[in-house]
């Protein structure tokens, strides 16, 4: 019924390291080439954490939209936009929040789980509990049909798909709808009517889920057919009425494989980071200083590779000669450690070498970034203003 489309967004919370481009950018560098996508700063997001000191929020938006250029994110391809320059997003949050249960956001796993590890912060606020609502309005406005997610975030999406589902069950009512549903029928022509009638037969009355497929693809396909229209047969195929918000799918993405520099999760909390445009004496420094094997305390005492850091980073970063002599010689006492992390600190700085390049442009004339955002807001908005316009005629709220 509406065209495939991605939306993933990422909260403005300090600078982006090693850890978000193997997790999640250079997954969005694969999408843009493949399908619409509109990645977007959650400013508002972060204010659910940081509403008490939002003066990082502004530095963070533009340093981050500049990572994003730096890693490949392009906006020739992409929609880059910031949250809290489409309303739409608020407005639709709000009417959701009108038939969405309590009981819905209390359960969402991470609720509980963000308290404890937040412990130090009041999050007994009304933000905190309703961002997976909020969530689901950044999702639903754009009618999207994947988001890109790690294992830990399908409750969020699943919460998402039932809120679309609550919501076209409420409001995707239509006054002589059924009537209105054959009229469409007859003009998909005497083949494709047929066809489609057995095949709503065959799910409704037998639960066939491959029908049910077979026919939103001949809809898909069908040229002659009005966007109301085509609404309408999408719902009739389920039900009784329209669908105003597409149910999205999780994309799954894999968890980053990107250890920090001690060994745990990269991560800004654990200060163990590198940064997408660290300098490259930090960078040295960073890597040479990383904590090693405990057994080896002595230069010619043997080693683990098993037991130390620099080999969590050796898998992602190394190929497979490099990583054997690792092992030889960390196991033989044949390396030293400052010997086994030198083909680290390359591996980062030439994988840091083009984001440096891409993103100088934007440092010496931040005007470009200002510019590809106000593009992308203006085209993320009109499509946020059409979704509105249904949603608010379906809530009766489409008077003028």
């Amino acid at each position: 019924m509406y065209p495939d489309r991605v939306v993933s967004g990422m909260r403005p919370t300090g600078a982006m390291h090693l850890g978000h481009y193997h997790g999640a950018l250079k997954n969005w560098i694969k999408l843009q080439s493949e399908l619409p996508c509109l990645f977007f700063v959650a400013d508002w997001h972060a204010l659910t954490t940081h509403y008490d000191d939002p003066s990082i929020i502004e530095t963070s938006t533009w340093d981050m939209v500049i990572d994003w250029l730096a890693a490949g994110v392009d906006p020739s391809q992409a929609t880059i936009f910031i949250q809290s320059k489409v309303p739409e997003h608020a407005e639709l949050h709000l009417l959701l929040s009108m038939a969405t249960p309590l009981g819905w956001l209390e359960r969402v796993p991470t609720y509980k789980d963000q308290q404890e590890k937040l412990a130090d912060r009041d999050l007994a606020t009304y933000g905190f509990l309703g961002y997976p609502l909020l969530q689901a309005a950044d999702v639903l406005i754009y009618r999207a049909s994947q988001v890109p997610v790690g294992e830990d975030q399908i409750p969020h999406i699943e919460m998402m798909r039932e809120i679309a589902r609550r919501f076209n069950h409420l409001y995707g009512k239509e006054k002589g709808f059924e009537e209105k549903a054959q009229e469409a029928i007859k003009k998909l022509g005497s083949k494709r009517a047929r066809m489609y009638t057995e095949l709503r037969t065959a799910y409704q009355e037998q639960g066939k889920a491959d029908a049910l497929e077979q026919a939103k693809a001949m809809l898909d396909e069908t040229q002659n057919l009005s966007m109301i229209d085509r609404e309408r047969l999408f719902g009739y195929l389920e039900g009784s009425r329209k669908i105003i918000l597409v149910e999205p799918q999780a994309k799954l993405t894999e968890a980053s494989r990107l250890p920090g520099l001690d060994g745990q999760k990269m991560s800004k909390s654990y200060g163990n980071t590198i940064t997408l445009r660290e300098d490259k004496e930090s960078v040295t420094k960073k890597v040479r200083t990383m904590p090693t094997d405990p057994a080896r305390v002595r230069r010619t005492d043997p080693g683990d590779p098993e037991k130390c850091p620099v080999w969590q980073l050796h898998q992602v970063y190394s190929d497979q000669d490099t990583k054997d002599w690792v092992v030889k010689g960390c196991k033989s006492a044949g390396i030293g450690c400052l010997e086994c992390k030198q083909p680290i600190v390359d591996a980062v700085l030439k994988e840091q070498e083009p984001m440096q390049e891409r993103a100088q442009k934007y440092l010496d004339d931040p005007s470009l970034v200002r510019a590809i955002v106000a593009d992308g807001c203006e085209k993320a908005r009109k499509l946020a203003q059409e979704t509105m316009r249904d949603v608010r005629d379906a809530m009766g709220l489409g008077y003028d």
